[in-house]
């Protein structure tokens, strides 16, 4: 099957764009290849370091350093279900590695918060930039330059994100990511959220809320929503980092467990020293970065769409390509988004959970669809070895208790949850695109019912989401309108969710009223049927034009034409200034104080919102605050709102 015309289009668009970059990463990958595993060029002081604590017998295995030592990192913590399961996985991925003749070290832990806990709070804050913090981490715990491949455990959403950006700087490092699985199916979705608006309109009590919360909630395991964590696990399997079908297997079961141990054989297998049980050594190495390219990551980006995934992927896969030398940009996801269909109906998108997604066909299902016709790279490297993509057609089971794989069901098992190409759910993916005077924005529609697709209203202006909750407790947006809550990006406030907003703004579109959202801050992976403008860049402390629109303004969120427009006279709007909003409640207290050299540093939302590389706008911006000394929106330059809309 030939290859889709956009699919070829975009990916060479972005072959172009990252020509430099790209030839650089590869070049640097070369030259850290050429120098061999580099344990074998630690001093004798630096290697008794890293053995020390070593049994026995790995310890003479590393010493000799004729097999390969595989760094385990790991974002286990007892309090997240989703990463709990890790707590088990060192011993069978040592134990595992020891069988292939090799050895595997935990190298280290990275932090892990989760914003199911946090939504709504100070922490949330936090959230976004704990992204590049566990990067950092992964760097840290690979450092000690003791390794020949690598495992990544991790599963939720900043947490993979951030592994992979900083395995991606150990680019000539095998590694393949181990995945926890979902936990098994509580109440169901549209109940939980039935209840939650219940609440919100005072018709059951905390005590009910947190009951229904429990019985969604209520056990080991990833959340089983479609939000940015399981978002996370088919990422990483369409892009070709899981072993496959391994996104979507429960946690503590035999064949979890199988698929954990095969996963430290294999990276044995793929490392620069391969192993001595029939291998010749080093004839499958696969370092991560031949793994993600260009092709990799257009993948990644359809396997979105075709899902109808999380939404903040829209900055995260921006910023994990830019990590490879691949740079993306919302063109190139709105552009796949309206050739690529959309073939699941998981929660929020449908009624099912991931464990019915997957009990349907699943992954092998979905990615046999899509390379069928043609929407897929199938020609990429993977961690799974020959066959490319193809290979990730097939499902684990276990035989008699080993390890196998067969073909995914060749139809769905249930086609009101996973469908063909041809019996699409939507011909396009259901991400967009805005543009107009109020900057850009996305929005995910594949939830959103055809008749709120356009939504013209009134700005009501917020600074604040729990300013939204208090005019709707005051009863005071029973009517039409679009809630502008903005101040919420990356530099403001370390953007944070404003997933508190979406019961309320559900009941008043249940009610009859047109209502929005438009801001600079996020949605989350659980965006759902209320339309919603997020990641409006430029973001408001960055000169962005949001900052300008005033309560009673029209607004226009239009995703079918990919409009987001004030309807405001141009004279007007151009002798505009912004209000001053004091953003100092952001920046302290619950750890945030600590966090201000990430927001006085990070990028915008379109280029990954990232504080690991240099922005490349703002630099004025950011100068001018530490001038001032001030807490307050830093506006001097009585034009420089519109010269940065100008420019942008």
């Amino acid at each position: 099957m030939s290859l889709h015309p956009v699919l070829s289009a975009v990916t060479e668009r972005i072959r172009a764009r990252s020509k430099d970059s790209r030839s650089s990463y590869l070049k640097r990958l070369e030259q850290a290849r050429s120098k061999g595993p580099i344990r074998k060029g630690l001093a004798c002081t630096n290697l008794a370091h890293g053995f020390a604590a070593s049994p026995p017998g790995d310890k003479i295995f590393i010493r000799e350093m004729q097999r390969a030592n595989i760094g385990i990192v790991s974002a286990y913590n007892d309090m997240l279900s989703a990463h709990q399961p890790f707590e088990r996985f060192p011993a069978i991925l040592k134990q595992a590695a020891r069988d292939a003749g090799a050895t595997a070290q935990f190298a280290g832990g990275v932090p892990a918060m989760c914003d199911g806990v946090t939504q709504g709070e100070p922490g949330m804050e936090l959230s976004l930039f704990s992204r590049d913090v566990i990067a950092m981490s992964v760097a840290v715990a690979l450092s000690h330059n003791m390794f020949d491949a690598a495992l990544c455990l991790g599963v939720c959403d900043k947490i993979v994100p951030g592994l992979l950006i900083g395995a991606l700087s150990f680019s000539h490092l095998p590694t393949i990511f181990v995945p926890a699985g979902p936990m098994t199916s509580g109440i169901p979705n549209d109940e939980k959220a039935k209840v939650r608006q219940l609440f919100t309109q005072g018709k059951v009590g905390r005590e009910e809320l947190l009951e229904s919360e429990a019985k969604s909630y209520h056990g080991p395991g990833t959340c089983t929503f479609y939000g940015t964590a399981n978002s996370n696990q088919m990422l990483m399997e369409v892009m070709g980092l899981h072993l496959p079908g391994a996104a979507f297997v429960n946690p503590n079961t035999p064949l979890r467990d199988a698929l954990t141990a095969a996963t430290a054989k294999r990276a044995v297998e793929i490392s620069a020293l391969g192993n001595k049980h029939g291998n010749e050594q080093g004839a499958e190495y696969t370092p991560i970065g031949h793994v993600i390219d260009e092709r990799a990551v257009v993948n990644g980006i359809v396997g979105l769409l075709a899902t109808g995934g999380s939404t903040n992927h829209t900055m995260h896969l921006v910023a994990m390509a830019h990590a490879a030398g691949v740079v993306i940009n919302w063109d190139d996801f709105s552009d796949l988004s309206a050739a690529v269909p959309l073939l699941a109906r998981i929660y929020p998108n449908g009624k099912a959970d991931v464990n019915h997604f997957h009990a349907a066909g699943g992954m092998g299902f979905l990615i046999r669809q899509l390379l069928d016709a043609g929407l897929l790279h199938p020609d990429v490297t993977t961690v799974a070895g020959e066959g490319g993509l193809w290979r990730y057609c097939q499902e684990p089971y276990l035989d008699d208790g080993v390890l196998a794989w067969r073909d995914a069901p060749a139809t769905s098992l249930d086609p009101s949850v996973l469908t063909t190409v041809s019996a699409a759910f939507s011909p396009e993916g259901g991400l967009k695109l805005l543009c107009g005077n109020l900057g850009r924005a996305v929005t995910k529609i594949s939830a959103v019912k055809p008749e709120h697709h356009r939504v013209e209203a009134p700005a009501i202006v917020f600074d604040d989401q729990d300013d939204v909750i208090a005019a709707f407790e005051r009863g005071e947006l029973q009517k039409n309108f679009v809630a502008v809550v903005r101040f919420q990006g990356p530099r403001a406030n370390g953007m944070p969710e404003l997933h508190k907003l979406t019961p309320l703004l559900s009941v008043l579109q249940e009610q009859g009223f047109h209502v929005a959202l438009v801001t600079d801050g996020r949605m989350s992976g659980a965006s759902g049927k209320v339309p919603a403008a997020i990641h409006v860049t430029p973001e408001c402390l960055m000169g962005g034009p949001l900052a300008l629109v005033r309560t009673g303004d029209m607004i226009v969120v239009d995703a079918a034409q990919g409009i987001l427009e004030a309807q405001v006279a141009s004279s007007e709007w151009q002798q505009r200034q912004p209000d001053a909003v004091d953003l100092s409640g952001y920046h302290f207290g619950l750890g945030r104080d600590l966090f201000a050299g990430f927001r006085a540093n990070v990028s915008g939302a379109e280029q990954g919102a990232s504080s690991l590389y240099a922005p490349e706008s703002g630099a004025n911006l950011s100068a001018t605050a530490s001038r001032s000394g001030q807490n307050h929106f830093p506006f001097t330059e009585e034009d420089s709102i519109i010269e940065n809309r100008e420019s942008k």
